[in-house]
């Protein structure tokens, strides 16, 4: 590894606990109540089915997991927040970093998308959509894995995050849609080398 490389991987690391200290840290402190999508899903939480009439079942399993180890301790919620946000960070970055070819633009990728309203004010709430997050950067990154390398892990991984991913949100089939026209774009054109 070289030094570049590190020191791009340290700045990396401290973003992303910067960023978890401080969107987990900040609502604990000035909020008075969870918002109202964390406590629907608390709600259905204690009693899991395989969906509800709004959403799928990981928005409501995930926080039921934490009430089991925390209890109604208010943090610990927008903690779990934030684990899906980073992780989703993770991910983007590893994949912006096996795409570009350089550090350095798989960090500002990053860094980008930090920027991006739906990742930073909107997070403390824990809903379907911070939910499939990093269901949305693993779907994506398995998905060129498999193209790339054609890999069985790497298929069954995809197939693992997509369905985990509709799981979370019904609008996650967007994304599949859209993986589905690329897989028709390279059949279509994918061989054709003139």
């Amino acid at each position: 590894m070289t030094n570049n490389t590190r020191n791009i991987n340290n700045i990396f690391y401290i973003f992303v606990t910067a960023h978890l200290i401080f969107w987990t840290l900040i609502p604990s402190l000035t909020n008075h109540n969870l918002p109202l999508d964390t406590i629907e899903a608390l709600a259905w939480g204690s009693n899991l089915d395989w969906g509800f009439n709004k959403h799928p079942p990981m928005v409501a399993f995930f926080p039921e997991v934490f009430f089991q180890i925390f209890g109604s301790q208010d943090w610990a919620y927008y903690l779990l927040s934030q684990i899906f946000v980073i992780t989703s960070f993770y991910y983007v970055f590893k994949f912006s970093k096996e795409i570009f070819n350089n550090d350095l633009l798989g960090l500002i990728s990053l860094l980008l998308i930090e920027g991006i309203y739906f990742y930073n004010f909107t997070t403390p709430e824990f809903n379907v959509n911070v939910c499939q997050l990093p269901f949305w950067a693993l779907t994506v990154l398995f998905c060129w894995k498999g193209i790339k390398q054609n890999n069985n892990i790497d298929w069954i991984l995809f197939g693992i995050f997509a369905a985990f991913g509709i799981l979370s949100k019904y609008l996650f089939v967007y994304l599949l849609l859209a993986i589905d026209i690329f897989f028709i774009y390279l059949i279509i054109y994918g061989g054709n080398d003139s």
